[in-house]
């Protein structure tokens, strides 16, 4: 996003009480970078003081509510939504879970300055149960704190900023052309990753119903997502067992070498199941992937049964 002193001035309040509000619901945007710039705007006479700060702590206080209450009803999936973006989503959910359990009152005044868990905070503690006062009260005292502290800077360091931002402006549109380059090397990179990965591929798939006859006569069937069981109303395939894919060296579990094995996630392209069959056919297991997983079964209409609950992980939560 282009910020500059000259846009904040251009268009008022409503593009950096916009910004703060998005930053604070989970979107990559530079509030930080908007409270410097209208510090900096402030102290040129371009914004009141007053109005900036007044409704930039109003906007964050207001995003961070609703992710709370997001939190409260959505739970994990809400959680596992904003992990995207971390190599392990789910180990991410719990490291987050168990810091802000340990730390979560203090945690909530400093979070705003904490890359991955000032978007965190607010949702894990409307999963946690956390009452919404308490957490109202110190979202509030570390939301004043960080807009506080940007936009302080902003206004001491203006003529600095107004410098740096006019030339970065003719920067910028030479660096767009090279972000755009970039972006297409990125793209094709991937791309071709994804064809070497299909051709290299030699897991078989059978489709769900296949499975399920399979099943019947006596096959075994594993839930291999790697996030394990976190929600009350976890469902699974009616009669598979729970293999944990980042255990699979730790596993204790044996199979015949005439078994047929079934596994299945819920990610994209089954990538899980396929890292998972890759390992056990290594071991010398038969084993295939359930085309589409989870969702594939219950497209078709298969059998599922809830997750008992003496396998679900539920997360800690605030008395």
């Amino acid at each position: 996003m282009d910020i500059s002193l000259d846009t904040l001035t251009q268009h008022g309040y409503a593009i950096l009480f916009a910004i703060v509000f998005v930053e604070a619901i989970g979107l990559p945007v530079p509030a930080a970078l908007a409270l410097l710039l209208a510090g900096g705007a402030s102290a040129l006479g371009s914004l009141n003081v007053w109005y900036v700060l007044g409704g930039s702590l109003a906007a964050m206080a207001a995003g961070d509510t609703l992710m709370f209450f997001l939190g409260r009803y959505t739970g994990w999936w809400l959680l596992g939504l904003l992990c995207r973006v971390s190599l392990n989503p789910e180990s991410c959910i719990l490291r987050s879970a168990d810091s802000f359990y340990r730390r979560g009152r203090t945690l909530l005044v400093i979070a705003k300055f904490i890359p991955g868990i000032n978007t965190m905070a607010p949702p894990l503690a409307g999963s946690m149960n956390m009452r919404f006062l308490p957490f109202f009260k110190l979202d509030v005292v570390g939301a004043a704190l960080f807009v506080g502290v940007y936009f302080a800077i902003g206004y001491l360091f203006s003529e600095v900023l107004e410098a740096v931002t006019s030339g970065m402006q003719k920067f910028g549109q030479m660096m767009g052309a090279v972000v755009i380059a970039l972006v297409a090397v990125y793209i094709a990179f991937q791309l071709g990753m994804w064809v070497r990965a299909r051709m290299q591929r030699t897991v078989p798939f059978v489709i769900a119903a296949e499975a399920a006859r399979e099943l019947a006569a006596g096959a075994s069937i594993y839930d291999v997502r790697s996030h394990g069981y976190f929600e009350a109303k976890a469902t699974r395939i009616r009669g598979s067992l729970r293999l944990d894919p980042n255990a699979l060296h730790q596993s204790a579990l044996a199979f015949p070498a005439t078994q047929q094995v079934y596994v299945y996630c819920t990610c994209v392209r089954e990538a899980t199941s396929v890292r998972v069959a890759r390992e056990l056919e290594k071991k010398g297991v038969r084993v295939a992937v359930i085309k589409g997983g989870l969702r594939g079964w219950k497209k078709a209409g298969l059998p599922l049964e809830g997750v008992p609950p003496e396998e679900l992980a539920a997360m800690p939560v605030f008395d």
